[in-house]
């Protein structure tokens, strides 16, 4: 019996596009094996890279989906392991190659929030702006990442419209890897459970599915993937910008 990567049921299939979300925690602040437990007790659905020197990282299984339980997505799911390690954890997710979010906290405290196009939120109103949101966060999180040098560039690279029709996601994304000093090869997170290009081999990571590895990890996992598929996450921006908000003049958009 073969059984499809633990949270994507057999019957899934992407639009088109990629979609991929990652947690980091920084090496130094927890080790991988505090990580793991920790990911185990959320429930979380994914892949934990091998260890390394500079960050344990995290891949959620469904990119854009809830990856553990309390209907957590890649968002909730750092906070959450932020306060549960009191460490700096940082979530990345692209939707569709067409949207990226940004977020970041440490222990408790959520420290910003960005989406290069709230607009591409699922559900979004038609009045969401579609340009991107909370790029004077870039500060707090190149100092969240031990890169405090980095904040004016990051701050360029995540405030900078991109054409949706040529430039992917992930262009702006690996920009923002090598700013941050983190994994570059996260940017091909989505050929797992194939090697991933310039990363770790596949058979290094440890596959999660609901918390659990193994045999009853894949089992656990595509049992909770098809009912988290109906429990879709909050959404990244809880009030995105919209058109109708105050200072913003209709007459420039």
């Amino acid at each position: 019996m073969t059984l499809p990567v633990p949270g994507v049921p057999a019957d899934s299939e992407p639009p088109g596009g990629e979609s991929y979300a990652a947690v980091l925690v920084p090496a130094g602040a927890a080790p991988w094996e505090e990580v793991l437990a920790a990911l185990g007790e959320l429930g979380f659905t994914g892949w934990l890279a091998p260890p390394a020197e500079d960050w344990v990282v995290a891949l959620a299984v469904p990119g854009d989906g809830t990856v553990a339980s309390g209907r957590r997505g890649v968002l909730e799911t750092a906070a959450a392991l932020a306060a549960t390690l009191d460490a700096v954890a940082v979530a990345i997710r692209v939707r569709l190659d067409r949207q990226l979010v940004l977020a970041a906290w440490s222990g408790g405290e959520e420290l910003g929030r960005y989406s290069s196009d709230p607009s591409h939120e699922p559900g979004a109103d038609e009045d969401v702006l579609d340009e991107p949101f909370g790029a004077d966060h870039a500060f707090a999180f190149a100092t969240a990442a031990g890169r405090p040098d980095a904040g004016e560039d990051l701050a360029e690279v995540l405030e900078e419209p991109l054409d949706s029709d040529s430039v992917f996601e992930s262009e702006r994304l690996a920009r923002v890897l090598r700013l941050l000093g983190m994994p570059g090869w996260i940017v091909a997170a989505s050929s797992l459970p194939a090697d991933v290009p310039t990363g770790p081999p596949s058979r290094r990571f440890v596959r999660l599915g609901a918390g659990a590895t193994g045999a009853s990890g894949a089992v656990r996992g595509w049992m909770a993937g098809r009912a988290r598929r109906r429990m879709p996450p909050p959404p990244a921006l809880a009030d995105p910008p919209r058109t109708a908000d105050p200072g913003i003049d209709p007459w420039l958009l």
